[in-house]
């Protein structure tokens, strides 16, 4: 089963582009460190308070990429730089 998320935040925090990058960096390093999953910044690149993540899996069955999806989106809640606004998942 491929599980597919697509993630947008706000980050409160940042006053730069630079900033933004460092805290998506964090991110996505301790996501596809403890969940092993792909993940990439697929929407508004050039906004400094705004970002859109894509995230995959590949799982054996529909309950294991749910529980993946649900672990990244407390990994993105441990932030507190950052407000998740919009979460979309896809099974397939």
């Amino acid at each position: 089963m491929i599980t597919y998320a697509e993630v947008e935040f706000i980050l409160y925090e940042c006053h730069s582009l630079k900033d933004k990058r460092s805290v998506l960096k964090r991110i996505q390093n301790r996501l596809k460190k403890q969940l092993n999953v792909a993940i990439a910044e697929i929407d508004y690149q050039d906004l400094w308070q705004r970002s859109k993540f894509a995230i995959v899996t590949v799982t054996t069955t529909v309950e294991l990429g749910e529980q993946v999806m649900q672990q990244a989106c407390k990994v993105f809640d441990s932030f507190t730089e950052i407000e998740r606004t919009i979460t979309n998942v896809e099974i397939r």
